[in-house]
């Protein structure tokens, strides 16, 4: 199967394109930023909905552009209130690291007219399926963007969780919970727990064991492709699924959960000057120096 992962975002320059903007709830910052935002967005835009309770129900091909103000916990949000419907999303940071929300209110004041006009690249980004299964029957459903994730709560003990790849058993994980991440996902619980640093554009998962009791148990890069089967053979009372920081349901014994590909992408705008390595540079202090004549 091919996936694109660089497009165009819009064809006719002198089309308005239709916005929604989102924002974090009960944030000063976004308030203020939104108030001095909004007539620079709408001199170039058309804004079809403000939501800043994250409660606006997409249907597909009503908007052109999402813009989210907040941090990468906005933006996940954000993805996860697109549900199907995702749309081209630009990130304004009003919070703190931000890794997908990188773009300031400032430089997003200097860049908008420009991008407004069209011609700018969409950059697909891998979302996965996770699918809770009891009794044979599904009991939940959810898109991640970041991660899914088998955690473990008190009593705290050792899981055992054994993992199925495209039907065949991989392996038994003895450990304190198993993440499932994204390229987008691997700079987030991942990074926490040791695991690699994915390039975003890359059609590519990785599965990082927390606290493994064996030390041959390493984070293993994995092709998106690849469909994937968790059962923990002994959960304890408070043992969860949970995909971008949201439980999704209790595992009981007998549960499955399946974690493949989804058909949707998370479809960001690509902003000229910001590639990967100068993003992890600039949130993670990396070091090094740029030559002038760049």
């Amino acid at each position: 199967m091919q996936h694109t992962s660089i497009r165009t975002w819009m064809q006719a320059a002198e089309v308005k394109p239709r916005v929604v903007i989102l924002g974090a709830p009960n944030r000063q910052r976004v308030q203020a930023e939104l108030q001095r935002l909004r007539p620079a967005i709408a001199r170039h835009a058309e804004i079809i909905a403000e939501d800043l309770a994250f409660e606006y129900e997409f249907t597909q091909g009503q908007q052109d552009l999402v813009i989210v103000l907040g941090g990468d916990g906005s933006i996940l949000q954000a993805a996860r209130q697109m549900g199907r419907n995702q749309t081209p999303v630009l990130g304004i940071n009003c919070g703190r690291l931000g890794f997908l929300a990188d773009l300031s209110p400032d430089d997003f004041l200097d860049t908008w007219p420009q991008l407004a006009s069209g011609a700018f690249e969409i950059v697909d980004h891998l979302m996965l399926k996770t699918t809770l299964i009891q009794n044979g029957v599904v009991a939940a459903e959810q898109l991640a963007l970041n991660e899914a994730a088998v955690l473990g709560g008190p009593p705290y003990q050792i899981l055992d969780i054994d993992l199925f790849a495209d039907g065949h058993l991989a392996t038994r994980y003895r450990c304190d919970g198993l993440i499932v991440a994204t390229p987008v996902g691997s700079t987030a619980q991942n990074l926490s727990a040791g695991g690699p640093i994915l390039r975003r554009h890359l059609q590519a998962i990785v599965l990082s064991p927390i606290s493994p009791h064996t030390l041959t148990y390493r984070p293993l890069v994995d092709s998106a492709d690849t469909q994937l089967e968790l059962a923990v053979n002994e959960p304890n009372e408070s043992t969860s699924i949970v995909v971008d920081g949201r439980v999704l349901g209790k595992l009981l014994p007998g549960d499955r959960v399946k974690i493949q590909r989804a058909d949707q992408t998370f479809q960001m705008l690509s902003i000229r000057g910001r590639d990967d390595y100068r993003v992890l540079r600039d949130k993670l202090g990396w070091g090094g120096s740029v030559p002038s004549n760049r």
